[in-house]
């Protein structure tokens, strides 16, 4: 996983206030739960006491109790109740939790991973390509797999006439022109230019004329995802680290051509169990992937001219694991 980056981990209605949430994400163990004031508050689950798992615990107003001995954190990790010391007892400064800073909007929730700062820039979704009139059906997924090979799975144009024979690869247009890539700092737009084999070479990227249209695919580091179908009909998936061999798609069917509440919410739910049948598609293939997680360099693999979306993200996610001091 990338340090220093805001990750989409869970959705807003997962957690609900005076309940604790216990999760694994990005290979760490966590709770989540919301303050009085509805703010999400996400914890480092191990109690430094004793290595409790803080999930167990129970919420007394703004401050997690920890179940084994009754020790009080607030939202900023800090221990302000030491039962055994009594009430105006000396706390330990070092007693402390770890906690990530939290983000919420469009219905989800981030949170940064890395260190800690005084300003954070808040993440950003697809809100200013999806319209705001859209309605949307949900649904996730578990995929055996690290969450580098899921992202270039969505990013991979080539697969389609074979993966997706029946669905969205019909007609055979086995053929990739491009594809065309654009890098604009941590968002990657991706045009694609599939056809059938005609007896014409495929053609490369600089060969392409710059499309009018909106991008057919948007990614945005870390993992979120934007398949632009039509200005009526998008599709968005979270790929969420739970750790290096799982991770949870959180995906959303948007659309605005249906808008009577009934019949809406049909065509929701069509568009969310073909979304969902689609991935299966790809599922069955990608948790066969070896190695189960990507990078730019060490592979083996042959990175073919159609895979253009495929190395510009293993090379971005390069530079900012770099830019985070980490290793391969």
């Amino acid at each position: 996983m990338i340090r220093n980056q805001w990750y989409v981990v869970l959705e807003s209605d997962e957690v609900r206030r005076g309940k604790l949430l216990g999760v694994t994400r990005l290979g760490e163990k966590l709770v989540f739960w919301r303050k009085q004031d509805g703010q999400v508050v996400c914890m480092g689950d191990l109690c430094p006491h004793l290595g409790a798992s803080l999930c167990q615990g129970k919420l007394q107003s703004d401050r997690l109790a920890c179940p084994f001995h009754g020790f009080e954190f607030d939202s900023t990790g800090e221990c302000k109740y030491l039962p055994a010391y009594g009430q105006n007892g000396m706390i330990p400064k070092a007693l402390r939790t770890r906690i990530y800073p939290t983000y919420e909007s469009q219905g989800m929730i981030w949170i940064f991973w890395g260190e800690r700062k005084d300003v954070l820039e808040p993440p950003r979704f697809f809100e200013h390509s999806i319209p705001a009139d859209c309605s949307y059906g949900r649904f996730r997924q578990h995929w055996n797999v690290h969450y580098s090979r899921v992202i270039e799975n969505q990013l991979d144009v080539a697969h389609l006439p074979f993966v997706h024979y029946n669905t969205i690869g019909r007609g055979g247009r086995t053929v990739v022109d491009g594809p065309l890539v654009k890098q604009e700092g941590n968002l990657m737009h991706l045009w694609v230019f599939n056809r059938s084999d005609d007896g014409s070479p495929a053609r490369k990227a600089e060969e392409l004329v710059q499309p009018t249209r909106a991008p057919f695919l948007e990614f945005r580091f870390p993992n979120s995802w934007h398949n632009w179908i039509s200005n009526d009909i998008h599709i968005t998936i979270a790929f969420v680290p739970v750790d290096e061999e799982n991770t949870l798609m959180y995906g959303r069917y948007y659309q605005r051509l249906v808008k009577l509440p009934l019949l809406r919410e049909l065509s929701n739910l069509a568009g969310v169990i073909s979304s969902r049948y689609i991935a299966n598609q790809d599922r069955r293939i990608v948790n066969n992937q070896l190695p189960k997680k990507s990078s730019l360099r060490k592979m083996g693999e042959k990175i073919m001219q159609s895979d253009r979306g495929i190395l510009a993200y293993r090379t971005h996610r390069q530079a900012l694991k770099e830019a985070a001091r980490q290793e391969e």
